[in-house]
């Protein structure tokens, strides 16, 4: 069996370090989401997490994600966090709030075409490979703004800011160049095309209080409730 404290005890310790990094960055520490990483983990724990207070969950494999959404109450909210397959968009796309990782103009066109066809209207990030790592997917930033601006006239998806991901590191501080210049980079576009952009989706368990630090409002933080698997 599982012991609620120590799910309810590690979650309390996350949100006092996102309200304290707040603090130091004169934010307002409601002003950032947790959203709890939820991918292979047992509904049991998921249950666990929300009893504590979760509503937020962050999956990365349809079908997954399908069993949990139907297994949780539904007062719970999804995110996509993964990588998105274009031959899996129209099963993903009703199923969840936000789309953390559009990451090149031929998905985002291909979310637009099928949420026209399920008469939906998708909230999105971009997500923007920062770090140019070859390993990773992702806009690099001189492409996304040469096709920003195409983006933003499609139809059914709304663009609601950026994702990025740091380097694996134990040191937090290696991550902090990274997640300023994504909030650069969002402060430019969204300069540009006078719209506010305001979310930025960056940060996870080793990492997040810098991230707070440098402009998140999304932190995805998983190993840090769950421990890692």
């Amino acid at each position: 069996m599982i012991d609620p404290s120590d799910i309810s005890q590690r979650l309390d310790t996350v949100r006092e370090k996102m309200a304290a990094a707040a603090v130091r960055s004169s934010r307002e520490p409601s002003h950032i989401e947790l959203v709890v990483i939820s991918k292979m983990q047992s509904v049991e724990k998921l249950r666990e997490a929300f009893d504590s207070g979760v509503t937020l969950f962050g999956e990365s494999r349809l079908q997954e994600a399908m069993t949990k959404i139907s297994l949780l109450p539904k007062k719970a909210h999804w995110h996509f966090i993964g990588h998105v397959q274009k031959n899996k968009v129209r099963k993903l796309l009703p199923r969840f709030e936000l789309f953390h990782s559009v990451d090149s103009l031929e998905l985002a066109l291909e979310m637009d075409r099928v949420a026209a066809d399920l008469g939906l209207f998708p909230r999105v990030l971009l997500e923007v490979n920062i770090a140019g790592d070859s390993n990773k997917f992702g806009f690099i930033p001189s492409g996304l703004k040469r096709v920003f601006n195409e983006l933003l006239i499609l139809p059914r998806l709304q663009v609601e800011g950026f994702m990025t991901m740091a380097p694996l590191s134990e040191d937090p501080e290696t991550s902090r160049l990274i997640f300023s210049e994504l909030r650069l980079l969002r402060d430019e576009l969204a300069s540009s095309a006078g719209i506010p952009l305001p979310t930025l989706s960056m940060g996870m368990s080793n990492d997040y209080e810098v991230a707070i630090e440098e402009g998140a409002t999304l932190v995805r933080v998983g190993s840090a409730i769950f421990r890692k698997r």
